[in-house]
């Protein structure tokens, strides 16, 4: 078995244990395979062994990788970097999903340039659940008038929301993050009846986020080594 191998199946049997400490079936969990800076071969790779949704954040790098797995007709790309709105054509153009929303510009942007060809492309809000000014991402109160405005794009069809939240080891402040997205969630589901997924936990807080609602996690270097 190869390293890679046994790292995804390691991930694999975390997100299983973490699924079971709640009695909550795997199966409702996504793994999302963030494979930034990782070579095309590898992906291939993961891909051989079961994985099919990637995520990306350098777009350069991506387009590159995307390109050269065109054979493989059944992945899903993610973009889960910040968007800067010389780039929306290009990841309209490349993505399935787009998890890193949070301005109605790049919206109305990303609507235009999605060719009419595909199917329209998944959309995420990122909220800025810690609410650093570094960071990007809404504020949770502008939520419901940013998926108000995607849900008027007939390019775009919103699932859910994303968040990274405060690198800390205080489980407390972590949980309570988790736990306001999750309520978020369900307010935006109230008004959005498709809008099911929440991408949050990643390799140093899976569990916790799986204990507090999170449908996705996006895991990197437990799976594929560190960064280039």
């Amino acid at each position: 078995m190869s390293t890679l191998e046994q790292r995804y199946h390691d991930v694999k049997a975390h997100i299983c244990s973490a699924c079971e400490q709640i009695q909550h079936s795997e199966r409702k969990i996504k793994l999302l395979a963030v494979s930034k800076t990782k070579p095309a071969h590898m992906v291939e790779s993961l891909y051989q062994l079961g994985q099919r949704s990637f995520g990306e954040n350098y777009l350069q790098d991506a387009v590159e990788k995307i390109t050269a797995l065109d054979h493989l007709t059944d992945i899903e790309w993610h973009f889960i970097g910040p968007i800067q709105s010389n780039k929306t054509r290009t990841i309209a153009e490349h993505f399935h999903w787009v998890e890193t929303l949070d301005r109605e510009k790049i919206a109305q942007r990303l609507n235009d340039q999605r060719p009419t060809e595909l199917p329209p492309l998944k959309i995420l809000i990122q909220v800025n659940i810690s609410r650093e000014q570094q960071k990007n991402g809404i504020a949770p109160e502008e939520v419901a008038n940013l998926a108000k405005v995607i849900e008027q794009l007939p390019q775009l069809s919103l699932q859910g929301l994303m968040c990274i939240p405060q690198a800390t080891d205080n489980e407390k402040k972590l949980a309570a993050q988790f736990d306001e997205m999750q309520q978020l969630l369900k307010q935006l589901t109230n008004n959005h009846p498709q809008c099911t997924v929440l991408s949050m936990g990643m390799s140093s807080d899976l569990e916790l986020a799986i204990q507090h609602g999170s449908s996705q996690v996006r895991i990197g270097t437990d799976i594929f080594g560190a960064r280039e």
